[in-house]
């Protein structure tokens, strides 16, 4: 195929599939707590990072994961102890994110608006071999804890009380959800951009729930269905020339449009399968028991 022979696209290409994995991978949790426009939050920090890596001429990439990691610990910090005033904090550090990236932006001898509306919404031609390490390395990261850490990071979304009744260090694990949020955020948006990272990370999930029964199985069709929808839609922009991240995106709220319709009569023939079993159930005679036997 001509796209695999390209260097850019075989690059853009690997990107993706780390990113359909690992955005569907933790936003579970964050979908579990609550707290699915999180990732937003993260991206608008992230973009200081960006521009700050184009000031000081580094990667972009390693510096939007260190202001990201900071953003997401203040963030975490305010949900657990902010008061009254806690939502106009984050106000305040989301937009107050985005408008210092663009500011240092503007202030770097590199910068562009071109680059930054590559970050914003994604480039597949942009992803270099530099980011290409830094993606894998944070990817792995993100897939080793969300991955091996399922079973302590399901408690704590489920039930805060209990994981700490039972002796999880609740706090911990907390502020581990939000960095490793924030670090999915840099794997992504070189893909799908700082402005639509959250829509990978809730769409696949929200998805997968539509059919899925259990924790498990909608873990493994929402990562299933974030790499269909990112390896596709990047192919995509490729031959039709449209930006890769909105592709995705749209990919990905067409395959929830579909999963919705196909859900309902699925829990259509659930109910009635589970109708018929009760009204067999009580159309049999009792069947004997052991204490009728000794009775007998």
């Amino acid at each position: 195929m001509e796209i695999l022979e390209l260097a850019f696209m075989q690059r853009a290409l690997l990107a993706a599939l780390l990113v359909g994995i690992t955005a569907p991978a933790i936003g579970i949790y964050l979908v579990q707590r609550r707290q699915a426009l999180m990732g937003d939050g993260i991206g608008h920090v992230a973009l200081t990072g960006v521009g700050l890596g184009f000031l000081l001429n580094t990667s972009p990439v390693w510096v939007a994961t260190a202001v990201c990691v900071i953003g997401a610990v203040a963030m975490e910090l305010i949900r657990s102890y902010g008061k009254a005033r806690g939502d106009i904090a984050l106000a305040m550090l989301f937009y107050g994110g985005m408008a210092g990236g663009v500011m240092l932006m503007s202030l770097s001898p590199n910068g562009s608006n071109a680059n930054l509306t590559s970050y914003l919404f994604g480039s597949i031609t942009t992803v270099s071999q530099e980011d290409i390490v830094a993606i894998c390395l944070l990817a792995a990261f993100v897939i080793l804890t969300t991955v091996g850490l399922r079973k302590q990071l399901f408690a704590i979304c489920q039930d805060e009380e209990f994981a700490r009744v039972t002796g999880l260090p609740v706090r911990l694990l907390n502020l581990l959800v939000a960095v490793t949020a924030a670090v999915t955020v840099t794997v992504a948006m070189r893909v799908v951009g700082l402005l639509l990272v959250s829509a990978l990370m809730v769409i696949p999930v929200a998805a997968s729930q539509q059919i899925a029964r259990s924790f498990a199985t909608t873990f493994a069709m929402a990562v299933t269905v974030g790499v269909l929808v990112t390896l596709s839609g990047t192919a995509t922009s490729y031959y039709v020339d449209v930006p890769s991240g909105a592709t995705i995106v749209l990919m990905a709220i067409g395959v929830f449009i579909a999963l919705t319709l196909l859900a309902t009569p699925l829990a259509r023939k659930r109910a009635d399968r589970a109708a018929a079993a009760e009204r067999c159930t009580l159309a049999e005679p009792d069947a004997p028991t052991a204490a009728d036997d000794v009775r007998v």
